[in-house]
């Protein structure tokens, strides 16, 4: 099996998987608010379920209304879908669509898993959910990183050592920030964890106050 057959059969299965993370949760859970800044985990879920409901010409009449924005854009729809559908709709979006083909651009199988991994980290890890991503699939993102990603997100990651408690896996030179390897993928998307989530000289940085 190809590394894309590969990454493409992972996205499937995590899809699957999180949809039934979402089915059971209860309806105030809806509303706890995500990792990722602004968003709730209803937002979260719509923003993740978007590709499956637009299409190429929605996409660019929605660009052109965010002045050619892809964030403003992103945050405006996730907000809208958020409202107007239901959380059993959002599920379904996602549980209909574990095999859909979509890809971000240029970001093929693998950045289609990376945009799944992350984004159902922003919503189990704000509820405080105790789900661990498959380690095979946690390593196709990680491996996938560059110093562009960190620095995408806004990340100052200068002297710090990310340093993986669960799996062999290190990034980097300086002071040992140390946790899971999915909270340590977080830190790298420039998201704020809960207390008790990393550990190190640095960990204060990247923990949410």
């Amino acid at each position: 099996m190809s590394q894309d057959d590969a990454a493409r059969a992972a996205v499937t299965a995590e899809r699957a998987e999180l949809a039934e993370v979402f089915a059971g949760l209860r309806p105030e859970q809806w509303d706890t608010p995500s990792l990722c800044a602004g968003w709730r985990v209803r937002e979260v879920l719509a923003h993740t379920t978007m590709p499956f409901r637009m299409g190429a010409g929605g996409f660019v009449w929605e660009m052109l209304r965010s002045g050619g924005r892809f964030n403003r854009m992103a945050d405006r729809v996730a907000r809208r879908d958020a409202a107007r559908m239901p959380a059993e709709a959002l599920v379904r979006s996602l549980r209909d669509n574990v095999a859909h083909p979509w890809s971000p651009p240029g970001g093929g199988a693998v950045g289609a898993l990376s945009h799944e991994v992350i984004h159902g980290l922003d919503s189990t890890v704000a509820l405080g959910l105790d789900r661990r991503v498959p380690t095979d699939r946690l390593l196709l993102v990680l491996d996938a990183m560059r110093p562009r990603n960190a620095g995408y997100f806004g990340v100052d990651l200068t002297g710090v050592q990310l340093s993986a408690t669960d799996v062999d896996w290190t990034r980097g030179t300086g002071a040992p920030l140390r946790g899971l390897a999915q909270d340590l993928l977080l830190v790298v998307c420039g998201r704020r964890l809960p207390a008790g989530h990393l550990a190190g000289g640095p960990a204060s940085r990247f923990t949410a106050g």
